[in-house]
């Protein structure tokens, strides 16, 4: 990945449409992002390990650390040396590099619920087909859905430079909003799976329930301030009036979908702890592109259209992906009575 960012990075601020102004920085975002590519593998591989053992507190200072850093990172290499999108770029693969590096130390000194050995660093064919057959599917849906988001992006960098700078803005203040959904789906996952592996599953069930009404409850809070005060979140990033009320315009639509992903997310979580990882594939994919994708050019070509309505591409596919994921529910209860039957 990293070797392909480097290598193609103008081709891929080409593909985004990136406006003229901000061509050459978009170009060095990439590049740099692209270069630290190995800390953010290594960054969220260690979280992932931390929490399969039941640990949550470590990710949790691990990120915490990460994110003193980078807000120390963006206000020395942007406010103070002018770096501009490359020192904020710097900003997070420092943070992420410092955090990797930190979570290293703490394994080391950590007393661990298994013992480890150099001699375990080496291919396990048993292990690496199992890995690549739970991991394969979910890996491919975050990329497609990633891409998804691209296209939106690329939609909106045709508009002008101002609409390009607001989503940039909305999607900082996103990444801070979707945290919450992000950490319930991982807790989920960790916690599910050791449920069901102990042979414990209406405890897994009881967890998602919990874990939906838990989620709905903080996003009432959070979609509730973002929608209605969303430009206050945006004047953190810029000071620029145009850019806050194109940011504002955008974080309205992500506010409707912070109540769809307290609830999406859970499921997707529940889902990957049960092993069911094709499924959370085929929904993300078919939210993706036979859904979000569509409505964003069908709401770019409108009259009169705002980032708002680009905007609400994104909780009309949680709608969709919702849907599918209680139907696949129901099946699979449907299917484990019928062979309890039988």
């Amino acid at each position: 990945m990293s070797i392909l960012l480097v290598v193609f990075t103008k081709q891929l601020a080409h593909i985004l449409h990136a406006p003229s102004e901000a061509y050459v920085q978009t170009c060095e975002y990439i590049l740099v992002c692209g270069i630290g590519t190995i800390f953010i593998g290594l960054y969220n591989l260690l979280g992932a390990i931390f929490r399969g053992i039941g640990d949550s507190k470590t990710p949790l200072l691990t990120v915490a650390i990460a994110c003193i850093v980078n807000i120390v990172g963006d206000l020395l290499f942007v406010a103070v040396l002018g770096l501009g999108a490359m020192g904020a770029a710097l900003a997070t693969i420092l943070a992420q590099a410092i955090s990797v590096i930190v979570s290293i130390l703490i394994i080391i000194k950590k007393p661990l619920p298994f013992t480890f050995k150099k001699e375990y660093i080496c291919f396990n064919r048993r292990l690496l087909m199992q890995e690549l057959r739970l991991g394969t599917p979910i890996a491919l849906q975050e990329f497609l859905v990633g891409v998804s988001f691209m296209v939106i992006q690329t939609v909106v960098n045709s508009i002008d430079v101002t609409a390009s700078a607001g989503v940039g803005v909305a999607e900082k203040v996103c990444a801070f909003i979707m945290l919450v959904p992000s950490a319930f789906s991982q807790a989920m996952s960790a916690f599910v799976a050791q449920n069901i592996g102990a042979g414990y599953k209406n405890r897994a069930l009881k967890a998602l329930k919990c874990g939906v009404i838990t989620s709905l409850c903080i996003a009432a809070f959070i979609g509730s301030f973002t929608f209605f005060k969303g430009n206050i979140l945006a004047n953190i990033f810029t000071k620029d009036v145009e850019v806050i009320e194109q940011a504002f315009q955008y974080l309205r639509a992500y506010a409707i979908d912070t109540f769809l992903t307290a609830i999406l997310f859970c499921y997707i979580g529940y889902y990957n702890g049960c092993g069911n990882t094709l499924f959370v594939m085929v929904q993300g994919m078919v939210g993706a592109f036979c859904i979000r994708v569509p409505v964003v050019f069908l709401m770019s070509n409108l009259t009169n259209t705002t980032l708002f309505h680009i905007g609400l591409a994104t909780p009309i596919s949680s709608i969709v992906q919702i849907a599918l994921c209680i139907i696949f529910m129901l099946y699979t209860v449907h299917v484990e009575k019928k062979k309890g039957i039988q």
